[in-house]
């Protein structure tokens, strides 16, 4: 007889492990399908956390190399070990992960390694690794199998010169040069990793503008900040095929009409994710899907087509953070145990962790426009405060986009220090409905990073104080 649950979750990703905890702690008898060893999904495994991990080490590097003599801080011979850079990530990820394995033995939670495949109505088998498969059973099954890179047609992963974002995140040694096809988060992410460490690295964009979904003025003075660190940019360029010659990788591309070759020792092809639902069995049980995006079709409680199934983060639509992700699961457990809950998808942070960060939450100034909305902007330096002085940090700004007649908050987006941080007061006003001059009228401590968004604030009302 197949195992009897509340609730069978499949992928153990932010999304997935959190619905299971959540739902544990309102009662439910759960059991969590994973078919990698480790628990934690994309994010903790190959994505956000070795990523950000490598992140913070480059930036240290970067630091050393080129900030520390401005400080009266004198370095003898500096040298790289990225053999231990590596084993330092590898510890971040595998802390985090033991502590989801605690989380779930804590609340009680089945876990179960395997490939896990619907097979009726409220039914899922999972083929363990040795062949032996187990048959689960719950009135509720919920998908959260996140999401996949997106190869191109003409650029085919090798897994050694033409890679995805894993293996760019677990290179043994630094490329000399260095291509990344696309300019979004990941590819600027991982392009700065390489390049603080020494990489040549020359970034392709198909579309005329770096990170397409940000604020164009914000994104714009990143191009700026990350050129001068040494990314070589080249827009409109659609890239056409490469040839592999030995350990080279010769990229040919279109540059606005015009061919043009480039060459390289490995080529990061970052241009997207795509939902992972690859032998599920959707289609066995009629689970719909969008015909052109493959994201699974879900309704307000985040039930799909077929009653019992539901789908959440990267399956469905809505940005592919792992944030969002988490409080889909939250909220789908807290429905599904017959409370109220609701995702706030305009509240919803975005953060690219290159440096300095840059962080943004609601409207651009261009959704402002295309919607019609009356607004008001209000902007400060991070150059005129004090804080970042002190740290040496002067690029970038806060820039507060307000409706003219209510002054209601419509969108913040700060490029600078610890953007990501930052950002949570701009989500909190935004959550609540509240004004610029809500936060304008808030003390912020000083000297701090955050008193420019209170500058930012006073200056959509023509009144910041110090610039």
């Amino acid at each position: 007889m197949a195992d009897r649950y509340d609730l069978i979750v499949i992928g153990a990703g932010p999304g997935g492990y959190v619905a299971a905890i959540r739902a544990a702690q309102l009662g439910q008898k759960v059991a969590c399908i994973e078919k990698s060893p480790t628990l934690g999904g994309t994010c903790l495994n190959i994505g956000c956390i070795p990523s950000k991990a490598l992140l913070d080490s480059s930036e240290w590097y970067a630091q050393a190399k080129s900030k520390m003599d401005r400080h009266g801080i004198r370095i003898g011979e500096l040298g790289l070990d990225l053999k231990k850079m590596m084993e330092r990530k590898s510890r971040v990820v595998k802390g985090l992960t033991d502590g989801v394995a605690f989380l779930f033995k804590k609340n009680k939670i089945t876990p179960i390694q395997g490939a896990a495949k619907l097979v009726g109505s409220g039914r899922v088998m999972a083929q363990k690794q040795d062949k032996e498969s187990v048959t689960l059973e719950a009135n509720a099954i919920l998908l959260a199998t996140g999401s996949e890179p997106v190869p191109l047609p003409n650029l085919a992963f090798n897994g050694a010169t033409i890679v995805n974002s894993t293996e760019a995140l677990a290179f043994d040694a630094v490329p000399g040069r260095l291509i990344v096809v696309g300019a979004g988060y990941i590819g600027l992410e991982l392009g700065s990793v390489w390049s603080r460490l020494g990489s040549k690295v020359t970034v392709l964009e198909f579309l005329p503008r770096i990170v397409p979904t940000m604020d164009a003025e914000i994104a714009s003075q990143l191009q700026k900040i990350l050129t001068k660190q040494g990314l070589e940019f080249h827009l409109e360029t659609k890239v056409t095929g490469a040839k592999v010659r030995g350990n080279q990788v010769v990229v040919e591309s279109q540059v606005k009409g015009e061919a043009k070759q480039f060459e390289a020792d490995k080529v990061l092809v970052a241009v997207g994710r795509r939902p992972f639902t690859a032998g599920l069995g959707l289609e066995d049980v009629g689970v719909a899907k969008n015909a052109k995006t493959g994201q699974v079709i879900v309704d307000d409680h985040y039930q799909t087509n077929v009653k019992g199934i539901y789908a959440i983060g990267d399956l469905i639509a809505g940005p592919m953070l792992a944030h969002k992700a988490e409080d889909e699961g939250i909220t789908f457990a807290e429905i599904l145990a017959g409370q109220k809950s609701r995702v706030n998808y305009d509240a919803i942070p975005g953060i690219v962790y290159t440096w300095p960060e840059v962080a943004s939450v609601g409207l651009t100034e261009e959704q402002a426009k295309e919607r019609g909305s009356e607004y008001r902007v209000g902007k400060f330096p991070f150059a005129a405060n004090g804080r970042a002085r002190c740290l040496d940090e002067t690029d970038g700004m806060v820039k507060i986009i307000a409706d003219r007649e209510t002054d209601r908050v419509l969108g913040v987006h700060i490029l600078g220090p610890r953007a990501s941080d930052m950002i949570a007061e701009a989500v909190n006003v935004i959550e609540f409905a509240g004004s610029a001059e809500d936060i304008a009228r808030i003390c912020h401590a000083h000297p701090t990073l955050s008193e420019a968004m209170r500058e930012a604030a006073f200056a959509v009302d023509g009144r910041a104080i110090h610039a």
